[in-house]
């Protein structure tokens, strides 16, 4: 990941909170977004029937949020929710979130 930056959070019903964040100018949005469907489409095959809320069980759900700032910057925040087995294979991927 060369724009994605994402941070790791812990709630006590077991479910983590992978957040990631990238405010770029126009020019490297194309690129962010790239970055976000790679997520997405491990994702996807990885844990592809276990999408949707953690309350009925699944593995991982997403948000994902894009918004044009003033001075034509980008910003785009995707926030995975996953179990313990999500996040497991999650750093196995794409290492461990803010190192």
């Amino acid at each position: 990941m060369h724009y994605l930056t994402f941070d790791l959070s812990d709630n006590d019903d077991g479910v983590t909170t992978l957040e990631a964040l990238a405010s770029t100018p126009a020019a490297q949005h194309a690129a962010v977004l790239a970055e976000v469907q790679q997520v997405l489409d491990w994702a996807w095959r990885a844990f592809p029937h276990t999408h949707g809320p953690a309350d009925d069980g699944m593995d991982w759900d997403h948000d994902l949020q894009v918004h044009v700032e003033a001075g034509d910057w980008h910003s785009v925040t995707l926030t995975l929710t996953g179990s313990a087995r999500f996040v497991e294979a999650f750093v196995a991927a794409f290492g461990v979130p803010g190192e």
